[in-house]
């Protein structure tokens, strides 16, 4: 039988059929398809390997990924489509002939770049270079990727986030000028989020924000305490988040006892579905899974990326039925585990990439209806990166990929890299934190707790019913409706209850007094630190969320891209950071759309 004939070519996604059809009408030397994590760009490269291979375009085939345990999954998912790739070649050993190709590392490709340049300058070969912006990580990885590759027949990169937040340029992508000084990268082919999503490729993912009030000492003695979710300043919101994660509080217990309430929910339609936590460092990690031990009727897997036998443990975890695992970083790209469908993002890394890499965890659809759910402390980084999910992303060298918005860096250290954190600072104490449950965000839009209050509004949770993302929206879309009705109605009624006291005041001849209240009221308004201006600025969040939401109804365009056009059109930081003022101008301006 030949090589071809053996071939297990299934059927392609239309995605991938179109990205397919492009790559071989043409078959350039560089290609660079962008897809939202679970949409299955390895099927689509591994579909272009075998095309280049059985025509003999191609004699080698090297994938080079990030990490030692996705050099394992390639070889597997190779395996499966009639391609054998050695997981196990070292920049100490030869080509093993018997092998279609090798997978290998970034970082072994850094290290002995001239090595790899050898073995694939000694046959035509294909380079599949998996989640690309990693080249960029590192400059010897980068020179080391331009080095060894340079004389590659085909070069295929491939990405789930096609940006990064510095100005690391990514060997083998394509960058135009803006018109704004700025270069911009370009792929071939992209399929994001939104759309994968309307196809019923990967899951609807919803976001369960949590408050709650913190509290902490300093070395001086002093004890301060902030709510999550308020207007802090960035270093009230840097200590109040990371006492939120300390597993001594009430925080993080409360939290994965609803997180854990959910995945059993879940479980009664989807049996095998899993639940991950991931942690900011190894001590943390540890205490997590101690907690959950207690809550768990199965095994708890602890996943360190730094201990042997991790790749093993990934893969038990996925092969079995239970419920929870618990990561450092190692779970955070790149690896599947299908039926990963509840999630508690208790770390500190903030970064737009490590972000939408983690989420892509959970995102991975295997039938029509299946949802999944995110628990996440509410810090206005966090919402605002929750919000624009379905916001597609280019890599802009000379611009960051997220503005200043005040954040000190140096208040969180290492938390916004994708590794370890260290402690915040050694004088810091943890005295506690309480949870509670605050918004609920879907589709780009926020919704308060107030909305989602009656039993039947589980259901589109996944509590015990499957709806599908459009159910959910309708849902949703019916819940704000009924909950702005509810406004309007009480709003009514207390200017008929004004009017008829301002009526009975004029009968008896008493003064009026609303206007002294009013004054009162505006008064208060104009402390910045004030409950009513906390207040005004959660009710103004929520009837922006409204508004766009009506909008997005009405003219069929994503949520996110309704807040994007806002925000251009009117400057200023993320909804999750505007002021009362910010929030209210663009109001004003989608209510004239």
């Amino acid at each position: 039988m030949s090589a071809q004939t053996s071939r297990n070519k299934g059927q392609l996604r239309a995605w991938q059929q179109a990205a397919l059809d492009k790559f071989l009408a043409t078959k350039p030397k560089d290609f660079m398809a962008v897809a939202t994590p679970g949409a299955g760009k390895t099927t689509f490269a591994l579909r272009v390997a075998t095309e280049l291979v059985d025509s003999r375009t191609v004699e080698r085939v090297i994938v080079v990924v990030p990490t030692e345990h996705l050099k394992v999954q390639w070889s597997a998912a190779a395996a499966r489509v009639g391609l054998s790739l050695d997981p196990y070649f070292t920049n100490s050993s030869a080509v093993n002939p018997s092998f279609d190709g090798i997978v290998v590392t970034y970082a072994q490709v850094g290290m002995h770049p001239f090595k790899h340049r050898a073995v694939t300058s000694a046959r035509r070969t294909l380079v599949i270079l998996d989640e690309i912006h990693h080249a960029g990580d590192a400059k010897s990885w980068g020179d080391g990727v331009r080095e060894a590759y340079d004389d590659a027949e085909h070069r295929l990169a491939l990405t789930g986030t096609p940006f990064r937040s510095d100005d690391s340029q990514i060997p083998f992508v394509r960058y135009e000028e803006d018109g704004e000084g700025h270069l911009v990268s370009r792929s071939d082919h992209t399929y994001d989020y939104g759309h994968a999503l309307a196809d019923g490729v990967v899951r609807p993912v919803v976001f369960l924000a949590y408050s709650g009030e913190a509290r902490w000492r300093t070395s001086a003695g002093e004890e301060f305490a902030a709510r999550l979710g308020d207007p802090l300043n960035p270093e009230q919101t840097a200590r109040a988040w990371k006492t939120a994660l300390d597993p001594r509080g009430d925080w993080i217990p409360s939290v994965l006892q609803a997180a854990h309430t959910r995945l059993i929910q879940m479980r009664r339609n989807m049996p095998d579905a899993g639940g991950l936590v991931i942690a900011t460092d190894t001590a943390t990690a540890r205490a997590y899974a101690k907690i959950l031990k207690e809550l768990s009727s199965t095994p708890v897997s602890v996943i360190l990326s730094d201990e042997p036998g991790s790749s093993e443990r990934i893969q038990e975890f996925s092969d079995s039925r239970d419920e929870w695992m618990v990561a450092v970083r190692m779970v955070s790209e790149g690896v599947d585990v299908p039926r990963l469908a509840v999630g508690v993002y208790a770390t500190s890394a903030s970064t737009p990439l490590f972000f939408a890499q983690a989420i892509g965890r959970f995102v991975r659809s295997r039938m029509p209806g299946e949802t999944a759910s995110v628990f996440l402390p509410s810090v206005p980084r966090l919402l605002g990166l929750a919000e624009n999910m379905e916001k597609s992303r280019d890599h802009v060298l000379g611009k960051p990929d997220r503005e200043d918005d005040g954040w000190d860096e140096d208040l969180v250290a290492q938390a916004n890299k994708e590794q370890t954190e260290p402690d915040l600072e050694p004088s810091y104490e943890s005295i506690g934190a309480e949870a509670e449950f605050s918004s609920l965000i879907y589709d780009g839009s926020q919704f308060n707790t107030a909305a989602l209050d009656s039993d039947e509004d589980a259901d589109f949770l996944g509590i015990p019913g499957l709806l599908d993302a459009d159910q959910v929206k309708d849902l949703l879309r019916k819940k704000q409706a009924e909950e702005m009705d509810a406004r309007a109605a009480k709003e009514r009624e207390e200017r008929a209850a004004q009017a008829a006291e301002e009526h009975r005041r004029k009968i008896h001849g008493l003064p009026s007094a609303p206007a002294n209240r009013r004054k009162a009221q505006e008064q208060s308004e104009q402390e910045g630190d004030s409950p009513v201006a906390i207040d005004e600025v959660t009710n103004l969040r929520k009837e922006l969320n409204t508004i766009v939401s009506i909008t997005a109804g009405r003219t069929g365009r994503p949520h996110g891209a309704i807040h994007t056009e806002a925000r251009k059109a009117c400057g200023g930081p993320p909804t999750a950071l505007c002021n009362a003022d910010q929030l209210r101008e663009r109001i004003e301006y989608l209510r004239k759309w």
